[in-house]
């Protein structure tokens, strides 16, 4: 069964930057709505098949 996105879901492409690491951009629409700055410290944790990104608490 195919899965199709929402129309105001975004789709990034994943992307190598060196021999073991990836990155993907977010839009700077949820980085606005987030409150998040240049430079913001982020958690990331899996929960099943996805990755959670979220604010780090230090």
């Amino acid at each position: 069964m195919a899965k199709y996105r929402k129309k105001d879901e975004p789709v990034r492409k994943l992307t190598k930057t060196g021999k073991y690491t990836y990155y993907v951009t977010i839009p700077r629409e949820y980085i606005e709505v987030l409150g998040w700055r240049k430079k913001q410290k982020v958690t990331l944790r899996l929960s099943g098949k996805k990755v959670i990104i979220e604010d780090w608490k230090g």
